[in-house]
């Protein structure tokens, strides 16, 4: 099943995209926070500097005022340790009371890399001592043991790498277990809907977590199966119907043609009585031939015409109907004219034979039956590589643009011409359309370049 995996791709690339987003923002989150919460001024700095400005004149040591300045306003504290006594000799006015005058060597060493009395303390060299600054409590916080093995900082790239790809594993991991269950749940939730589509029956399992889902499209399967039954008993009923009628008026069918033979044909009549004879013999032909026609097209609407399916020369096929329709046209009013290039001496393609025979003389018939004065029969067929094209149109009175939208686009095959007194039920053309479709070709109706109508059979080969 291709929309399985298709799934599993899309649930995957969703994790991924989620990973990476949520790196991206950590990062960004960190980056942002890291800038916020980082001084604008470096304490070190402000020690060496302290140290730098910091001069010893005859009264004592003076600190500059701009220098003075920055310490006030960050709240900081200094004190200057002598090199030899080891004691303060200079501190800032807001030194804190607590804070040691003396020092010795380990003390010194303590500040030097953390506090003094809890004050972060950072330091400076002075020309005469040690600089000590001190800021406010809990103002920095101070590594006091760094020392960092050099393979570890050497190798951090590649293990912060690792760590990483080790953690979207795990991620994915535990993602796919979460979500086994519920792929498991959808393989065959996906079936059904594949088999409601194809018609046929369907009985899912209504527990998990798609179990309503599956509650419903069972009730889908058992209201289409459902209606499938009731709309095959329907047809059925009206293919019976159809079958049972024909077969019952042909048999009073034949005698009203038996006896309206007889009388036209009979001398004891008059001239008058032996039209209406004749007049009674060529509609009953026309309604047996209706009824034939509707017998037919009623079985290949419901695949109860079984085809005989051969590989067959269409050319072959088009000029015998076409030759069998000249031998009939005694009085030429329907001449056909073969349009067929002499260069194309075969078109095989696997159809029913008789059918064919059979769509290609409704065509042929259609013209003449709507074209009372006769007309010009045009009739040709063409070949490429996938298909044969056979063409059939005249010269006749053709149909509006309506008539031939409507009879490319619309099943309704009654059309009532108010031209006429008779009705033209254009069965033919359903029969046409219902033996091509079953050889798995097209239909195209369309104004023909002879002023008439024209139809194009399409047929794979």
């Amino acid at each position: 099943m291709k929309s399985i995996p298709k799934l599993i791709r899309r649930f995957v690339g969703i994790m991924l995209l989620s990973i990476i987003l949520l790196v991206i923002l950590n990062v960004a989150f960190y980056a942002i926070a890291f800038v916020r919460n980082t001084p604008e001024f470096s304490p070190w700095d402000m020690a060496e500097k302290t140290a730098a400005a910091l001069q010893s004149t005859d009264k004592g040591f003076l600190l500059p005022e701009d220098i003075a300045a920055k310490l006030k306003e960050q709240n900081a504290w200094a004190v200057l340790i002598d090199n030899d006594t080891k004691q303060v000799v200079w501190q800032t006015d807001n030194l804190p009371a607590n804070i040691p005058m003396r020092y010795t060597l380990s003390d010194i060493a303590k500040l030097t890399r953390g506090y003094v009395d809890g004050y972060p303390a950072f330091t400076g060299e002075a020309p005469n001592g040690l600089l000590v600054l001190g800021y406010p409590r809990n103002s920095f916080w101070k590594h006091t043991r760094a020392s960092w093995d050099y393979d570890f900082i050497a190798n951090l790239p590649k293990n912060t790498l690792m760590l990483l790809a080790v953690n979207i594993a795990l991620i994915f991991l535990i993602y796919a277990v979460a979500n086994s269950k519920l792929l498991r749940s959808i393989e065959p939730i996906i079936n059904g809907i594949q088999d409601l589509s194809r018609g046929g029956p369907v009985c899912l399992k209504e527990k998990g977590v798609l179990s309503e889902l599956a509650e419903n499209i069972n009730k889908t399967s058992d209201i289409l199966q459902k209606q499938t039954w009731e709309l095959r008993k329907k047809e059925t009923a009206r293919a019976n119907w159809i079958a049972g009628v024909s077969h019952d008026v042909r048999t009073p069918l034949a005698m009203v043609m038996g006896y309206a033979g007889q009388l036209e044909g009979s001398r004891n009549l008059s001239e008058d009585q032996r039209k209406k004879a004749a007049a009674i013999v060529k509609q009953s032909k026309r309604m047996k031939d209706l009824i034939n026609d509707l017998n037919l097209a009623s079985k290949l609407e419901y695949d109860m015409q079984p085809l005989t399916l051969k590989q067959e020369n269409a050319i072959s096929i088009v000029r015998q109907v076409v030759v069998d329709f000249m031998n009939m046209d005694i009085d030429d009013r329907y001449p056909i004219e073969w349009k067929t290039a002499d260069s194309i001496p075969a078109c095989y393609i696997t159809v029913d034979r008789e059918l064919l025979k059979r769509a290609i003389s409704n065509l042929i018939q259609n013209s003449i039956n709507h074209n009372e004065k006769g007309c010009g029969i045009y009739v040709s067929v063409e070949a490429d590589n996938n298909n044969c094209r056979i063409c059939i149109e005249d010269s006749g009175i053709g149909a509006s643009d309506e008539q031939i939208d409507r009879l490319n686009n619309t099943p309704h095959y009654m059309v009532c011409d108010t031209n006429t007194t008779e009705q033209r039920h254009g069965l033919g053309l359903l029969i046409v359309k219902q033996i091509i479709d079953g050889h798995g070709g097209k239909v195209f109706i369309d104004h023909s370049e002879y002023g008439g109508f024209k139809v194009v059979l399409v047929i794979p080969k």
